[in-house]
């Protein structure tokens, strides 16, 4: 059985065959896959996927591309929607400054109010983290210090200092298609260091689909190459 612990199946580079991509990965061996909020403005569309097949789950959130336009005050809306059935997450929040579609301040804001929905869900937190691992260590452990919150760290791409912050807050580290890169050792000498019972792997299709995909749209039925690569870096059966 697999996982894919992070895709985005209300993007519309799924609408026009969701029932396909659903086969593809119930025959590849996904079970279950969790789809990631990005927008508030948007959360219908990621919930009617969860609804609609009893193999997807959901989360609420504001990705930090969109702290900016997204009229996230304060943690109250992301509880509320947090309460729906489906909903087994809080994100896709954290920092980017590679892009930095939205102001570093608005996006730090947006991360806190978040960390405070998971923290009184207690609903684990998805955090994005791009060219900013001093800035993301620094706020997960000053929010963690005011009270504890699940969470794992999507599409791990980061350095030992963020992994090793990470499992001492007890998140758990989630790992894309990138770790199959050749271009990707430095990732790889980080997973290695991550206990199995803290890896998981995702897709984050449509992007970044892992070898012998790579260029392709991505989708949950992928998740197996990266599976299978990160057991082969454990020295584990695949």
């Amino acid at each position: 059985m697999w996982v894919d612990s992070h895709c985005h199946l209300d993007f519309p580079d799924f609408a026009d065959e969701m029932d396909g991509v659903m086969g593809r990965a119930k025959a590849a061996g996904v079970e279950t896959m969790l789809t990631i909020a990005t927008h508030l403005s948007r959360h219908a569309q990621v919930i009617a996927v969860a609804e609609r097949y009893d193999t997807v789950w959901a989360t609420a959130g504001v990705h930090p591309h969109e702290a900016a336009k997204e009229e996230l005050t304060g943690p109250e809306p992301l509880i509320a929607l947090a309460k729906h059935p489906r909903v087994v997450g809080i994100g896709e929040a954290g920092l980017d400054f590679y892009y930095e579609y939205s102001p570093r301040a608005e996006q730090e804001t947006a991360f806190r109010i978040q960390i405070a929905a998971a923290r009184a869900t207690q609903l684990p937190l998805i955090v994005h983290a791009r060219d900013a691992d001093e800035d993301v260590i620094r706020v997960l452990r000053e929010e963690h210090a005011k009270g504890p919150f699940p969470g794992l760290i999507h599409c791990f791409t980061s350095g030992q200092a963020l992994a090793d912050c990470a499992l001492e807050l007890g998140f758990y580290i989630s790992v894309s298609g990138i770790a199959t890169f050749k271009t990707a050792d430095a990732i790889r000498s980080v997973i290695e260091t991550v206990p199995m019972d803290r890896l998981l792997v995702e897709t984050d299709s449509p992007f970044l689909a892992p070898l012998p995909h790579r260029g392709r749209r991505n989708e949950p039925a992928f998740v197996v190459h990266t599976g299978e690569a990160m057991a082969a870096l454990k020295c584990l059966p695949p």
